[in-house]
C-alpha cells in the first residue's frame, strides 16, 4: 500500500468516524450505571450561588472548571472547522482539549493541518496530542512521536487502548504486544506528561494498577455506556460486507465496565489523577464523577454534536453544562471543587455489585 492511499484511507475512515458518531451509535442494552450514584440533598446549603469556585488544577495546568473536551476528531478535511471551533471554546472556558489520533497527520501535511489549527485557535490552552496503543506496539518510533506532539505544541500525550475496536475495524490492527512496555518507555523518557486512555470499554483494576507502575500522568477510564465504536465498526464492517467482523461487532456492541463502575475501581486501585469520561452528558454525571473520584470529566460526542452545527451552539452547550454542574453543587452545599470530592453519596444496584465484587 503506497503512502497516498494509505492516507486517503484514513482520511476516509476518519471522516465516517464523524458521520457515525453523530448518529445514535450508543451503547443499546447497558448504561454508564451514573443513574446508580444518588447524591444527598442539603436543604441548608448555605452558600451564595455565585460564589461557586470552579477551579481546578490538573497535570499541572490551571481549568476554570473541572472538565475538558476528549479527543475526537483530526485527519480529515471535515474536522478542520470542528476543531478549530472546540479549541476556540477551549481557549475561552479555560479548559483542556485533545485531539483525535494523529497518525493521519504524520503521512499527510495537508492532514495535519486538522491538528494544528488546535494550537492555533488555542495558544493557551491545555492540549494535548493522541496516538494509539496499536501503532506503538507496531514500532512508531520517537521521531515520529515527537513530530505529533510539535504538531500541536502539545501539553501532554495521549496514548489510547482500544483492542475492541481494533478488533471489529475492517482495517483494524489487533497486534498489542508490548505496548505496557512501551508506554512505560515513553512515560520515563518525555518531559510531558502522559495520559492513557480507553475509548469507551473502561479500565479494570488489574490494568490501572499496572499502569501506575509506570511515570505516566493519568488514566482516562473511559468506561462503557456512551458512545459504542465496536458500534461504529460494526456498521463500517457491514458496508464493508465483511460478515465476521460485523457479527464480533454486534455481539459486543455493549462490551465494557460502565463508567461509573471504572471510575470507583480504579480510584480505589490506584492514586493516579483520572479523567473520567465515557456517556457524560451534562453537569450532574460531571459531578458524581467527581464525587466517585475523578479529578476532571471528559466530554467528547456532547461536544461534537453542536460543534459540527456552529460556534454558537457549542458555547451554549457549554454555558448550560457549567450551569448544571455548579446547581449540582449549591443542592449538595459544595462551594468549591475539594468539597464536591467530598461529597455524600450512596449507590444502588447494580453498581453497588460492581464495585463490591471486583477486587
Amino acid at each position: 500500500m503506497n503512502k497516498k492511499s494509505s492516507k486517503n484511507i484514513i482520511a476516509d475512515r476518519k471522516k465516517e468516524g464523524i458521520d457515525l458518531a453523530l448518529k445514535n451509535t450508543n451503547a443499546v442494552t447497558k448504561t454508564t450505571l451514573l443513574e446508580c450514584v444518588e447524591f444527598l440533598h442539603c436543604a441548608l446549603p448555605e452558600i451564595n450561588f455565585d460564589n461557586i469556585k470552579t477551579s481546578t488544577k490538573f497535570l499541572g495546568h490551571s481549568f476554570n472548571f473541572p472538565f475538558l473536551i476528549d479527543s475526537m476528531t483530526g485527519g480529515t478535511p471535515a474536522a478542520q472547522k470542528i476543531n478549530a471551533r472546540l479549541a476556540q471554546a477551549a481557549e475561552e472556558f479555560g479548559i483542556g482539549m485533545g485531539v483525535g489520533s494523529q497518525r493521519a497527520g504524520l503521512l499527510s501535511e495537508d492532514l495535519a493541518e486538522s491538528f494544528k489549527i488546535v494550537r492555533k485557535n488555542a495558544p493557551n490552552a491545555f492540549i494535548f496530542s493522541n496516538i494509539g496503543g496499536a501503532q506503538l506496539s507496531q514500532g512508531l518510533d520517537r521521531k515520529s512521536i515527537t513530530k505529533l506532539l510539535k504538531m500541536i505544541d502539545a501539553d501532554a500525550l495521549a496514548i489510547h487502548l482500544n483492542p475492541l475496536q481494533e478488533l471489529v475495524q475492517p482495517e483494524g490492527e489487533s497486534n498489542y504486544s508490548n505496548v505496557l512496555s512501551r508506554i512505560k518507555e515513553l512515560s520515563s523518557d518525555l518531559d510531558i506528561p502522559i495520559i492513557v486512555k480507553e475509548v469507551g470499554s473502561g479500565i479494570s483494576p488489574s490494568v490501572a494498577r499496572k499502569l501506575s507502575e509506570t511515570k505516566i500522568g493519568a488514566i482516562n477510564v473511559a468506561g462503557m455506556g456512551g458512545t459504542s465504536w465496536a458500534g461504529i465498526e460494526q456498521i463500517r464492517a457491514k458496508k464493508f460486507k465483511n460478515k465476521q467482523k460485523s457479527d464480533l461487532g454486534l455481539l459486543f456492541w455493549d462490551w465494557g465496565i460502565p463508567t461509573a463502575a471504572t471510575i470507583l475501581l480504579t480510584r480505589n486501585s490506584v492514586k493516579t489523577p483520572i479523567i473520567a469520561s465515557g456517556g457524560l452528558r451534562n453537569g450532574l454525571d460531571l459531578a458524581k464523577s467527581i464525587t466517585l473520584g475523578a479529578d476532571v470529566g471528559g466530554f467528547a460526542r456532547p461536544m461534537l454534536t453542536p460543534a459540527s452545527k456552529s460556534y454558537n451552539s457549542l458555547t451554549t452547550f457549554i454555558d448550560q453544562l457549567i450551569f448544571e454542574l455548579k446547581s449540582t453543587m449549591f443542592l449538595i452545599g459544595a462551594k468549591n471543587i475539594r468539597e464536591l470530592k467530598s461529597a455524600e453519596y450512596i449507590t444502588t444496584e447494580p453498581l453497588t455489585s460492581w464495585i463490591s465484587k471486583v477486587r
